[in-house]
């Protein structure tokens, strides 16, 4: 696999990796908007354009003639939002390469927003939230984010609010997408069976005389917490899903490789400590997970589980003894060993299509302005000591660092509040 970058005049970044044994091709547009880069006023509106980008373009006029021309090449395609990026793209048999190419840019460069179809798409966007709301397991991770970081862009919805979502209008999204739809903020990306020449002919036709902008960047995040924060919602539910969450540390530090494996420790695969403890040993529920979540400026490690309801208190308790031994012991050079293999295969199992090739050197360039190859990911990986699993713990395991959300049918804190020392 041989990849390529090339940096149009304008500022646009392209990445080609021809996959010659792959039969499908994938196009994808990456563009640094976000919900971090919104203002309170319009919380939600990258989500919402996202969604208004598949209504209508100048050359395709109604949503029906986009999705209609991919469903006839047998496509797969869609569109997604999170906090620091907005993605569009479409996979088909490389045959049609040209074709899903002239598409997914169209939808990138040419949507006209109509408002019509924007007053009946609110409705789809507030069943959406509605939809999340109605999810403990993933209604939980947006309270976590709302106890770490408050009332900045870090903490807000990505969805965003429900009463901003019907205040919207169609000169929001044409200053929006102005202030940050631009070359100099945009990577396309080309993974399939395609060369470089063939994408560079297409993007020099679409790409070559758009100019640049003045982009406007995002807020810096504010860290501040010197105590514990705990925040619950109520609902009755058969059981409680928690996401227990510590800041660590931003996606460029040296740390980023430590905590990913750190979290392969706690709760990558069945074999992890936290998946053999409360599945296995205790059970006390189906599913605990544990990751790393590194942004361009900060950081979140986080335990997430979903558990019975009488036992919750023993069940933090649990994972918090846990967390107090990463920090005082080093792990078996065996149990190290294990965790690097799991987290190096598990991650190549996961680049067999075009589609995750794309996402995976496309968001490398986006968000770290360097193209990260999969062995250099893994050499990262296999050079975390015992010695640094423990120094990293100590560091992001502190109890003024800890913060615990919570839904379910929950009445009072009182009782978990005594549960955070460490």
């Amino acid at each position: 696999m041989k990849l390529s970058k090339k940096v149009l005049r304008n500022g646009l970044r392209v990445i080609t990796v021809p996959m010659k044994d792959n039969p499908t091709v994938t196009v994808l547009v990456l563009v640094e908007a976000g919900s971090k880069y919104e203002e309170k006023r319009v919380n939600g509106i990258s989500h919402f354009l996202e969604h208004m980008c598949f209504k209508g373009t100048i050359k395709r006029p109604k949503a029906i003639d986009i999705s209609k021309e991919l469903d006839a090449l047998g496509s797969e395609y869609n569109a997604f939002t999170a906090q620091e990026y907005t993605g569009y793209y479409a996979k088909a048999e490389a045959r049609h390469f040209r074709q899903i190419f002239d598409v997914v840019t169209d939808i990138y460069l040419n949507s006209t927003f109509p408002e019509k179809e924007m007053e009946k798409e609110k409705g789809v966007i507030i069943e959406e939230i509605n939809m999340y709301q109605d999810l403990p397991n993933r209604h939980v991770q947006d309270l976590a984010m709302k106890l770490l970081y408050g009332d900045q862009p870090a903490g807000w919805n990505i969805a965003g609010e429900k009463e901003n979502i019907r205040k919207m209008k169609r000169l929001d999204f044409l200053a929006y997408k102005g202030m940050h739809y631009l070359p100099e903020a945009t990577v396309i990306v080309a993974a399939g069976q395609v060369s470089e020449k063939e994408v560079l002919d297409e993007i020099k036709k679409v790409f070559g005389e758009v100019p640049r902008g003045q982009k406007v960047d995002k807020r810096k995040v504010a860290e501040r917490q010197t105590r514990p924060g705990i925040l619950s919602e109520y609902k009755k539910t058969d059981q409680t899903h928690f996401v227990l969450a510590a800041r660590s540390h931003k996606l460029s530090s040296q740390r980023s490789p430590s905590l990913a494996v750190l979290a392969g420790v706690l709760g990558g695969g069945m074999s992890s400590r936290l998946f053999q403890k409360l599945r296995e040993e205790m059970g006390v529920g189906y599913y605990v997970r544990a990751h790393n979540d590194p942004y361009t400026d900060h950081g979140v490690f986080q335990v997430s589980a979903g558990v019975t309801n009488q036992r919750l208190l023993e069940v933090i308790g649990v994972i918090l003894e846990e967390c107090k031994r990463m920090a005082a012991e080093l792990i078996s050079p065996e149990e190290l060993e294990k965790v690097k293999e799991y987290l190096i295969g598990t991650m190549k199992l996961s680049l067999e299509s075009s589609d995750s090739i794309a996402s995976f050197y496309g968001l490398s360039e986006l968000l770290q302005k360097k193209l990260q190859t999969i062995d250099e990911r893994s050499a990262e990986i296999r050079a975390v000591t015992r010695e640094d699993l423990r120094v990293v713990s100590q560091e992001i395991f502190k109890n003024r660092k800890l913060n615990l959300a919570l839904v379910g049918p929950i009445k009072k804190d009182n009782d978990l509040k005594k549960i955070f020392v460490i």
